[in-house]
């Protein structure tokens, strides 16, 4: 299996060169040259999450030479559940947060982590940048803490997280560097792709991505929509349908992808916040970046969203293969407030937005069964959900082990100079 550019413009590389390099050399996103197909029989074997991740990652790691690797590296990665639950008629939860940082960016950071310490790079370590809004940085600080081959560069936007997501962005230690950007989410990711676009700092820094972008944050998320489609199918025979948070839309892209390779998954539904980029993409065919606005959804205040390139170049006409719907502030909170009361669910304000839309499904669509997407525990944004749901909110475990952590960050500005500077001053 080859990888290629969205912009058609580079090499075709394999799997493990697609994650070293993170963006392609034209700028472009790597996406698979073909898509495999499985039938839910190819499966039958696979009894536990890593046991199915290292039959459906197979076709993409054909020849490459994690390939062998693949089923230590699952186990490694994914060593915690990704449950369902039942709420109500029709609708399951698909809980995505009992990884080490309560967030579903645990599947792609770890599974990314893994690879490159498998593949026993050189001495000079490789320099992992990534942007977040929220939860990337801190599942990939996480996942790379003890990494001996490669060290950590999370940017985040200055006060654009929530209290809890700030400490778990800044408390990993030496091997990992916080940058508080003075701006966005999308400074912070503007500066990422300018630094990769310099080829001196690249060669420099020998820099690699953890954004969504990087193919090994993508694919790894497929395995949770399989996984759930699988077990959904042979209990009822039927398709699974997902409503997704999506922001930066790597989680949404890994469902249409487990899809496309023919699980059983029906309708996929995009759910965003007021950052509109997405909502108006689907409604109208037109890609018009928007400024990020701050929403109770942080972690999804995306105003360019960067694997709409992969979807783009994966149906450049838009068809209608996903729905896409937004959701406001007031109708987050209205969700967490009532779900709470009547249903007994304590959501995230993300997970609430895919609560709201499956509420306001018409009755012809409510009669299927949905799974919405649980991201992150509750927990993380306390702040937002306990004054609506008037009782407190118990730490799981592994994030009581993070509060007591130091916490140490950098001030930069939004400013190229300023990122090259520590990059160099961590490199040198």
């Amino acid at each position: 299996m080859k990888f290629i550019s969205t912009k058609q413009n580079s090499p075709a590389v394999s799997a493990s060169d697609a994650i070293l390099q993170g963006v392609a050399p034209d700028g472009g996103l790597y996406v698979p040259q073909s898509f495999p197909h499985f039938a839910a029989d190819d499966f039958a074997d696979a009894a536990t999450l890593p046991a199915l991740a290292s039959i459906l990652f197979a076709p993409f790691f054909a020849g490459d030479r994690l390939a062998t690797e693949l089923p230590k590296i699952c186990q490694a990665a994914f060593n915690f559940p990704a449950p369902t639950r039942h709420v109500t008629k029709n609708l399951d939860v698909l809980e995505l947060f009992h990884g080490p940082t309560a967030a579903f960016k645990d599947f792609g950071a770890r599974f990314m982590a893994q690879c490159i310490e498998f593949m026993s790079l050189s001495d000079e370590k490789l320099t992992i940048l990534v942007a977040t809004s929220g939860d990337t940085g801190g599942a990939v600080g996480c996942a790379y803490e003890q990494a001996k081959t490669a060290r950590v560069v999370i940017l985040y936007p200055k006060g654009r997280v929530s209290p809890f997501q700030q400490h778990q962005l800044t408390c990993w230690g030496d091997n990992v560097t916080a940058l508080e950007v003075d701006g966005d989410f999308d400074d912070c990711q503007r500066l990422v792709k300018q630094a990769f676009a310099d080829d001196k700092l690249n060669h420099a820094c020998r820099l690699g991505s953890a954004n969504s972008i990087n193919i090994a944050r993508l694919l790894p998320q497929m395995s949770y929509y399989a996984f759930t489609a699988l077990a959904h199918f042979k209990r009822t025979g039927n398709l699974a349908n997902f409503i997704i948070p999506t922001g930066n839309m790597g989680n949404g892209m890994a469902c249409l992808w487990a899809k496309t390779c023919g699980l059983p998954i029906g309708d996929i539904i995009f759910a965003t916040n007021a950052n509109r980029a997405l909502s108006t993409f689907f409604a109208t065919g037109e890609l018009l970046p928007h400024p990020s606005v701050s929403t109770l959804a942080n972690a999804m205040d995306v105003g360019n969203p960067s694997n709409l390139e992969r979807y783009r170049w994966q149906n450049p006409q838009a068809d209608n293969a996903i729905r896409c719907q937004k959701v406001s502030d007031g109708e987050i909170s209205t969700r967490i407030r009532d779900d709470y009361k009547f249903l007994g669910q304590t959501w995230c304000p993300h997970t609430a937005i895919a609560a709201q839309i499956w509420q306001q499904l018409p009755a012809q669509d409510k009669a299927q069964h949905w799974y919405i997407v649980s991201t992150a525990h509750p927990y993380k944004f306390r702040e937002v959900v306990e004054p609506l749901i008037k009782t407190s909110i118990a730490p799981p475990a592994a994030m009581q082990d993070i509060l007591q952590r130091k916490s140490i960050k950098t001030a930069i500005p939004a400013e190229m100079s300023a990122l090259r500077r520590e990059l160099l001053r961590l490199c040198g």
